[in-house]
Parts: C-alpha cells; structure tokens; sequence
C-alpha cells in the first residue's frame, strides 16, 4: 500500500475511515460480542467441571479466579486496547512500516508483563490465597490450580495480544473465528484431562488448568500462522524486529492507564462487596450475585468498544477528527441504549436473574434491592465504559481514568458515610448508583469538552475538533 495513494488503501482501513458509522460498528461489534461470550462459556464450563471434583476443588478454582481475571482484563482489554490502539493510529496516519514494527513490539511487551504475572503468583500465590481466606484442602487445590494456569501466562497473554493486533487492523472476524472454534476443542478436553479416560490419566484440577493452556496454545498457533500468511494486513518477521522506545510508548501510554482503570473497577466492586458484608452473609451473597450482571455487560460494551477503539484510532490517525467523535458519540448511544434496556429489565424482573444461582430468600431480597436501585443507573456504566474504550483509540485516557477514580471515590465514601450515620443496605446500594452517574457524567463532559484535543471547555465551538 502506497503512503500516499488512497486508491491502494486495504478495505478494512477504507471501512474505517469512508464507511456509515453505525452500521459499521454494528458489523464489526458482533463478531466482538461472540468472542466475549465464547470467553465468558470457557470460564462456565471448566467451573461446571471442577465442581464434579468437590467443593474443595470447587473453591480452590474461586480463590485463583480474581488473579485470572486481572490477567485477562490487562491482557486482552487494558494493554490489547493500547496495542490496537497505536497500531489503527499508524494505519490511519499511513505509517505502514511502523505498523509493522508495533507487531514486534507488542509480543515483547506480552511477553514481559507474561513473566511477570507468572514470577508474582509462582512465588506468591501461596501468601495471596491464604489472605483471600484460603486454607487447607482448598488452598492446596488453589495452588495446583494457579501454578499450572501462570506458568503458561505467556500462552494467555501471546494469544491476547495476538488478536489485539489483528483488532488494530479492523479485522474483528478472524480472533471472533478462532476464538469460537477453540471454544469447541476445549467442551471435550476439559473433562478428559480432569477425569481421564482409557489411557489418559485423570489429572484432577490440574486438568482443568492444563486444558485451558491447550486452548491458548492452539489458538495462539492459528493466529500466528493467519499473521504469516498472505491474508493478514500486518505480518510477523524479522525486518521489522529492530526495538524502538517510541513504539514501546504508543504502547505502553494507553496500556497502562487502561490497567490502573481495570484495576479500578475491580476496586470498586471489592469496596461494596466488604460494605455489604455489614449487614451480613446474605448481603454478600446477594451483592455478590447481582453484580455479576455488572460483569455481564463488560463483554456486552466491548462488542462496540473494541471496533470503536479501531475506528477512533484510523480516524485520529488521519486526522479526521470530526468523523472520529461522530463514532465515539454513535457507539455511546448503543451502548447506554443497551446497557439501560438490560438494568431496567432487571430492576422490573431481578428474581429472574437471581434465581439462576440460588433460591435462598434472604439473598435474593438483598440481590433485589441492588437492582432495583442500581438497574436503572446501568446506562451511566455503559456509557463510562465505551468512551474508556474511544479513549484508547484516540489514545487519551486521563480523563477515562479521573472519571474511574470519582467513581470509586464516591462508592467508597458514599457507602462508609452510610455506615456510620447508620443507614441500611439500601443507601450503600444508592452510593454505588450515584458512583455509576459520575463515572458516566464525567467522561462525557471531559470529551464533548475536547479533552482529546487539550484541556476541557465550554462551551465548544462547532468545528473545533476539526481544527485541533
């Protein structure tokens, strides 16, 4: 592709930067939500088979859980957006052969925060686990489970960085093929490795473990041989292995932001999940179950995020600024549309969704009230979340990460302050409401205020995205 000839332009990249907006985003998200689902049905169905081992097992895999999921938010969300992110802004911008070279640099930068990951829960894992409360044959369990899982980080995060990059390029369909597809490999894995069968050994909850590193493995093999083949905008060799700190950077400036913001969220949740243990078990229980609908529509949003990360980045790229915030503000009315329909729903109708894990009264009336109070605030959450990801696109995350911040400022205080003047459940349950509103109403104002482009200010002048 010429640097300057648009007639040799790639048609991913002309989609992204000529195509109608919605339906764009429409077609390239869906692709997004089928891999976000196939991911979430990984997760369900090695927990469905762990739980045939007991409870200790059971309860093993819950400790390793929250360090898995960190792992994958960072991997595929957090640092993927800041590699999908730099490598959309080179393409726009028609630097075709520092596309290339971002190829080589992400895989470095999966590869150390890889090590990482595996070097802290090796020799911590024990020492974390046993403060998350576990102990005994749990705890055993838990580490059999996370020993086997973080020696093969590297696996999770080439496979996650992998797809990042073939995201970056507008190609939402081939990660969503090989994600899917992987999906069906491991049904059948799963159980074999855990229970065994004719001359392969049970191998218990190491089983579990070893056939989710299969599935990366393989996955990881496919998507480097699509990237070695002529179909792949981007390709993987060594002319372009030559490290550059300023690559590193356009990396690593989103990346990381992102991560300090998925580390917020999960913050958050942990403050009102240690709030509601107040008013006791069933409190828990029932915060506990409900939110896990707020996890629910992460996946949901990054159907729109992920493609609007792509088509934010080519369009900044180009400077095409006025085009760029026409998408982010289309992608956030899907998302608060969608997210608003399914926290009404669940505020009219929260037994529906509470049932599906438990029947026990007390839980399900404290479940209840924190979607009746919080259902209907559900589109501020989505709409925070999908300017996060137009964020990475247009690689400005700062306001994105105040805007997390105020949120997890105002469910902290929020709730302690209800504590302490005695308030009941309901008002801590209002906190995280109102924590959700800001996160929303932040981001907004900072963005509709040009703080992509500079400082934030109003009122903004027609054409001024344009002329920054």
């Amino acid at each position: 592709m010429s640097a300057s000839s648009p007639d040799t332009m790639d048609p991913r990249t002309r989609l992204l930067l000529e195509g109608p907006i919605a339906p764009t985003l429409l077609k390239l998200g869906a692709p997004m939500v089928l891999v976000m689902v196939a991911q979430a049905a990984v997760g369900l169905i090695e927990t469905w088979f762990v739980g045939k081992l007991g409870t200790d097992a059971l309860a093993g895999m819950a400790l390793v859980f929250p360090a898995v999921m960190l792992m994958q938010m960072m991997s595929a969300g957090a640092m993927g957006g800041g590699i999908a992110s730099a490598i959309a802004r080179a393409l726009g911008a028609r630097r075709n052969n520092d596309a290339n070279a971002l190829v080589f640099h992400a895989l470095v930068i999966g590869l150390l925060f890889a090590a990482a990951f595996t070097l802290a829960l090796l020799l911590g894992g024990r020492w974390l686990y046993t403060r998350m409360g576990g102990s005994g044959a749990a705890l055993e369990a838990a580490m059999q489970y996370s020993n086997w899982v973080f020696a093969g980080a590297v696996l999770v995060w080439m496979f996650n960085s992998l797809s990042a990059i073939i995201r970056g390029t507008g190609n939402m369909a081939v990660p969503a093929v090989v994600t899917v597809g992987g999906l069906v490999f491991l049904i059948p894995l799963s159980p074999l490795l855990i229970f065994g069968w004719g001359p392969v050994p049970a191998m218990g909850i190491a089983g579990g473990a070893l056939a989710l590193l299969v599935y990366y493995a393989v996955g990881t093999l496919v998507l480097v041989a699509y990237m070695r083949s002529g179909r792949s905008l981007l390709r993987i060799d060594w002319v372009h292995c030559t490290l550059r700190w300023p690559l590193f950077s356009d990396i690593l400036r989103v990346g990381i932001i992102g991560a300090v913001s998925t580390v917020a969220t999960n913050v958050c949740i942990a403050i009102a999940t240690a709030l509601s243990g107040a008013f006791g078990p069933a409190a828990i229980a029932g915060y506990g179950t409900a939110s896990r609908l707020e996890y629910l529509l992460v996946p949901l949003v990054f159907g729109v995020g992920a493609p609007l990360v792509a088509m934010v980045g080519t369009c900044m790229g180009a400077g095409m600024c006025e085009r760029a915030m026409r998408a982010t503000w289309i992608g956030a009315g899907m998302a608060f549309v969608l997210c608003e329909v399914i926290g009404i729903a669940a505020a009219l109708f929260p037994a529906a969704w509470l049932s599906l894990f438990d029947n026990d009264p007390a839980m399900i009336a404290a479940g209840s009230r924190y979607l009746q109070i919080v259902g209907p605030f559900y589109g501020f959450f989505g709409l925070g979340l999908v300017l996060y990801f137009a964020s990475q696109g247009a690689g400005k995350l700062l306001w994105p990460v105040i805007g997390n911040a105020a949120r997890l400022l105002v469910a902290a205080v929020g709730g302690v302050l209800a504590l302490q003047w005695g308030g009941d459940l309901g008002i801590v349950f209002a906190a995280q409401a109102a924590a959700m509103v800001v996160y929303g109403v932040v981001n907004v104002y900072a963005i509709a205020g040009g703080a992509w482009f500079g400082r934030p200010g109003w009122p903004r002048m027609p054409g001024a995205w344009a002329r920054a």
